[in-house]
């Protein structure tokens, strides 16, 4: 059988994310288009709106939010990303915004490195706090119990099971067997107490699979699009031979918001390449519900938490000011703003059949 590449000697989960940290801080990680380039918000010249009484709270799965932004999931598992857990989830409770940990794999495989996670509830004890584990894992041996486990590790709210199959073709120590992991989701959807969101990394999700997953009883799906942070670009840096081949592989996550919230009546969350507050309002436009944010915060995030409350200040501010400008008083308002797909994302799409 054709390994790809793969066979080298495995490496520790707790020694990968701090490979993957290291490289996401110093070499440069995003490939690709978010497709948010080719949506344009209509100005409005006659508001009829007041920008300091725009309201920017939305409900987060039933609970209510301060904006329509989260802290995407981006690391754990390892000492030195407990710093930045930290200061993520000091931002996420001054802001009044969800966080979302990285992959809890290894403290799964390790409990001396549930700290690196547990950290985020300590000092956040009113955020609200998602927990994460690969779906992959769940064809591979987990099981309820694991799922468990690492939304007590945090006394999460939610559980995110985040779908990779690109990163682990990429990665050489990957796992690439997916055989069974709707099946494992729909039994998590059942028998888990706290809603489930399922995510992609980087690569999308597209309407017929996000219908499945809607079928197995999924609470929200996260289209994780192409655009931003390309995980097979950081394999790559990892040795991982296909991952610059692969870089630009997958779903533009403005295209992956229009299938997805065209082909499914849950929350659909956007990530990928979402930079600005400009962007967030965009995504809110074409049908998300609330936009999700890592790479650029994770630079801060080594710093302290004020440079990450800062970052978030900034697309506050700028997602206000589209919000007015667009003649929205509100979220809800700003769903329904008027707006043009231009481009690539215009031709993806009709081809597609989701615009004539």
């Amino acid at each position: 059988m054709h390994s790809c590449g793969k066979g080298r000697l495995p490496v520790s989960t707790d020694r990968r994310k701090l490979d993957h940290i290291r490289i996401c801080l110093s070499e440069e990680v995003e490939a690709g288009a978010s497709g948010f380039e080719d949506v344009v918000l209509i100005h409005s010249a006659l508001p009829e709106v007041d920008l300091e009484k725009v309201r920017l709270e939305t409900r987060f799965l039933g609970r209510r939010i301060a904006m329509p932004v989260f802290i995407a999931a981006m690391t754990g598992g390892h000492e030195e990303a407990r710093k930045i857990n930290e200061n993520l989830a000091l931002a996420a409770q001054e802001l009044d915004i969800p966080l979302g940990v990285g992959s809890q794999r290894a403290a799964i495989e390790d409990e001396r490195l549930a700290d690196t996670f547990s950290v985020a509830r300590k000092v956040a004890p009113e955020a609200y706090l998602i927990a994460n584990l690969g779906a992959v894992q769940f064809s591979k041996g987990y099981s309820v119990k694991h799922a468990e486990k690492a939304i007590d590790m945090i006394s999460a709210d939610a559980i995110a099971l985040h779908l990779n199959p690109l990163q682990e073709a990429c990665q050489k120590e990957g796992d690439t067997s997916f055989e069974g992991a709707g099946e494992a989701i729909a039994e998590l959807c059942e028998a888990l107490d706290v809603p489930v969101i399922v995510k992609e990394t980087g690569a999308g999700i597209a309407a017929e699979e996000a219908a499945l997953l809607q079928e197995a009883g999924v609470s929200a799906i996260d289209v994780g699009g192409a655009g931003g942070t390309s995980f097979a670009l950081v394999e790559s840096y990892r040795g991982g031979e296909l991952g610059r081949r692969f870089a630009s592989w997958g779903i533009p996550t403005a295209v992956s918001v229009v299938e997805c919230s065209a082909s499914v009546d849950v929350p659909v969350f956007a990530t990928g390449g979402v930079r600005s507050g400009v962007d967030v309002a965009k995504a809110i436009a074409l049908g998300a519900s609330a936009c999700g944010i890592a790479l650029p915060l994770l630079r801060h995030a080594v710093r302290d938490s004020e440079s990450v409350v800062r970052a978030l200040r900034r697309v506050e501010c700028e997602l206000r000011v589209a919000a007015f400008l667009t003649g929205s008083r509100s979220v809800e308002e700003l769903s329904r703003a008027r707006h043009v797909i231009l481009g690539r994302t215009r031709e993806w799409l009709e081809a597609r059949g989701i615009l004539r």
